[in-house]
């Protein structure tokens, strides 16, 4: 971007009201300034009676800020995670002391924690507490007013942070509990350190709720901004210095505020380590030591642990799939352990849905879910032992490579020495165990979906989700990470389902591919039978097939999109079909074939896209759908195809595979 940006004058209708705006703001701040007796500001602020409210003002100020962030940190979670009847109205009750006249405030608090309030003489009877005209009463005052300002910064910055994290802290086996603490709370640090600051500030400068609920008594309720009313009264160059002070720590906190708490911790701090370079895929020449890695447990052995109903694993570690599926998804899974699913669909198809579901993440379906012997259907996700790799790999930001790794353990009680040895042990075996030390801003996009894998296997789950783990990488670390997850699958004890729109992954990684159409199985088959035979126009144009729906009719197919293809294969009339045509079946011509293909079409070319050494090209016909063909460039130059070209494409019928819908 250039450093040099065009200037617009703006209108003098808008500038000068703004201008007028900003004196308006800070002529009073420059009479502070100005009145201020500098020559005696020592001797005003050290006085007896600004010392005593200064202290006073300090205890209140915190004392208002533990209680907003008790009350508060949870009272916006709530607000921002929680779907719930009459949000919109506690949100109102949240914002309402902003905006509400801090004396009626202080009334309110009087009729319902005052002596003749509503909880007040409980309170007195109960317990012999007194809150009016008593410190805790100033506490309670300036809790009112500045707790909005907390319940606001932090619903914001947990409306910012996605859920996925949260999500997969729960599939690795942390309590919402453990999952608030040790994810949610630091990811959102910045907006709780802002809210906090501006909570305490705001409490340290309340006034008028505090002198009608709590009064003015000196020692006991008067802060620093009641003083200064008092010294308006009968020195007003004293409440001048005071007042320079409060204006002070105003500034000061705007100031510390202002750029520094924006972000999360790992935004802050990724320029300090540049991304380490992707490396090759390991070789048998580079790392001799592999093969006996993948032979040889390469962590501690496990103990003995509980399942997720609370009995000891009874299944040897090989866990069987059954789920039944109900709601947006309908549908019945079976797989055996060491089973690799992949699962491919249109948009919308139910992909993720489905593996939200499996997670127990989703209202739209509901999955009765069997692993092992094992019917999690009831458990909450923490304790389903369903671990999930979302398609970003959600690596916690403020925590490192290892302790990444290490957070499933961790969570299900491992001790802290043995759960790190178990995650370093994991990261070597994926290749980036010299990484284990660097925060996930400092690993490239290959090594952090490597280490999102060596999170989910650590924590030895029975059943693997992967939603499109390698969509966000490019090419040459696609097909190193690709290696690397194969390899581990490969011995892997329970079942995997990896959502994928990659016909590369889906062939080279699964065992079957699930073809889910509007949330129902389409086809479940091996990857060879779904590549010759697929059975949706999607799944074939994804494996880079044409594929032309038409209903049989007088030995050939009538194709919906208009037109007709002449078939070698037969079938009753009337019954639907999808014909798949190979790019590298279709011919191409610059003038009218006169041989024995039976399908020909005048087109004219509407795009050309390489594919390695050969080039696709997109041709358009009115007689017919769009067709691919596939050739060669020496091929494309003879022919002269360029976009906007005429040309003839031909297909024999013997060389269309159909498929019966």
């Amino acid at each position: 971007m250039s450093r040099f940006r065009t200037r617009t004058r703006p209108p003098v209708a808008l500038a000068l009201p703004a201008l007028l705006a900003v004196a308006f703001l800070l002529l009073p701040l420059i009479g502070i300034l100005t009145r201020t007796q500098w020559s005696e500001l020592g001797e005003h602020l050290t006085s007896p009676g600004v010392v005593e409210a200064l202290r006073l003002s300090a205890v209140v100020s915190l004392w208002a800020l533990g209680l907003s962030l008790v009350l508060g940190v949870p009272l916006a979670w709530l607000l921002a995670r929680v779907p719930f009847k009459g949000k919109a109205l506690v949100r109102s009750l949240v914002l309402l002391p902003m905006v509400l006249p801090p004396t009626v405030g202080g009334v309110a608090l009087l009729l319902g924690f005052g002596r003749r309030g509503l909880l007040g003489p409980w309170l007195e009877g109960t317990f012999g507490i007194t809150l009016p005209f008593h410190t805790s009463g100033a506490v309670v005052a300036a809790t009112f007013v500045a707790m909005p300002f907390l319940v606001i910064s932090l619903e914001g910055a947990l409306g910012g942070l996605k859920q996925s994290y949260e999500e997969t802290a729960a599939s690795l086996g942390a309590s919402q509990v453990r999952v608030f603490f040790t994810v949610t709370l630091p990811m959102v640090a910045p907006g709780l350190i802002a809210g906090a600051a501006l909570t305490w500030a705001r409490a340290l400068g309340e006034f008028g709720a505090t002198i009608t609920f709590a009064g003015n008594l000196p020692g006991t309720t008067q802060t620093l901004p009641l003083q200064v009313y008092l010294l308006l009264q009968d020195q007003p160059e004293a409440a001048t210095s005071v007042s320079l002070l409060l204006l002070a720590v105003a500034m000061g906190v705007l100031i510390a505020l202002r750029g520094r708490w924006t972000g999360t911790p790992a935004d802050r701090k990724a320029a300090e380590l540049p991304p380490v370079a992707e490396e090759p895929a390991p070789t048998a020449a580079a790392e001799p030591s592999a093969p006996a890695k993948l032979a040889e447990p390469a962590e501690p052995a496990e103990p003995t642990a509980p399942d997720a109903s609370g009995a000891a694993l009874r299944d040897g570690g090989r866990w069987p799939l059954h789920a039944t599926v109900t709601g947006f998804n309908r549908l019945t899974l079976d797989a055996e352990p060491g089973t690799t699913i992949a699962v491919v669909g249109e948009n919308g198809a139910g992909k993720t849905t489905l593996l939200r579901a499996l997670l127990g993440l989703t209202p739209r379906a509901h999955a009765e879910l069997r692993l092992g012997d094992t019917d999690v259907t009831a458990l909450p996700p923490h304790k389903r032992q369903v671990a999930w790799v979302p398609q970003d790999g959600a690596l916690f930001p403020h925590l490192s490579a290892l302790a990444n790794t290490a957070y499933g353990l961790r969570a299900r009680r491992v001790p802290r020495a043995e759960a790190r040895a178990r995650a370093q042990a994991w990261l070597d075996r994926l290749g980036v165990g010299h990484l284990a030390h660097r925060k996930p801003a400092q690993l490239s996009g290959g090594q952090a979906q490597r280490v999102a894998l060596a999170r989910a296997l650590a924590a030895r789950p029975r059943l693997l989700l992967l939603d499109e783990p390698l969509a966000a990488l490019d090419q040459t670390t696609r097909a190193r990470v690709r290696h690397t997850l194969r390899t581990h699958l490969a011995e892997f004890g329970g079942v995997c389902l990896i959502v994928t729109h990659d016909p590369v992954e889906a062939v080279s990684l699964a065992d079957r591919v699930l073809v889910l159409a509007d949330g129902q199985t389409l086809q479940d088959a091996p990857p060879v039978e779904v590549t010759r035979h697929p059975r949706s126009p999607w799944v074939a144009r994804m494996l880079g097939r044409n594929a032309w729906q038409g209903t049989a009719s007088e030995g050939g197919l009538a194709l919906a999109a208009g037109g007709r293809l002449v078939l070698a294969e037969e079938l009753p009339d009337g019954v639907p079909a999808l014909a798949i045509i190979a790019p590298e079946a279709v011919s191409v011509h610059r003038e009218r074939p006169a041989g024995s293909p039976r399908n020909v079409w005048p087109g004219t070319v509407r795009e050309i896209t390489a594919l390695g050494s050969r080039l696709r090209v997109l041709i358009g016909s009115a007689e017919a759908p769009d067709l691919v063909a596939e050739i060669t460039p020496d091929a494309a130059a003879e022919l002269g195809l360029a976009d906007g070209v005429r040309v003839w494409t031909s297909v024999k019928a013997t060389e269309i595979t159909l498929v019966r819908l």
